[in-house]
């Protein structure tokens, strides 16, 4: 969803503007990507982290 169509209800303007704090408010929630408020790299790289834990774990576990 994007906020370049949508109107503020507080200040009758395009929420992209960001011409009052709810339009501001609004526009960094509608564009803040990822999980639990981490970036989509920062997601990855911890996804690569837990797949070689994993693989060093059942390595060791092996011998």
């Amino acid at each position: 969803m994007s906020c370049e169509h949508l109107v503020c209800a507080q200040c009758a303007h395009p929420v992209i503007e960001g011409r009052c704090p709810l339009c501001r408010a609004n526009r960094e929630r509608m564009h803040n990507h990822g999980f639990a408020g981490l970036s989509p790299t920062l997601v990855v790289l911890l996804l690569i982290v837990l797949l070689f834990v994993s693989l060093a774990i059942k390595h060791l576990s092996g011998l």
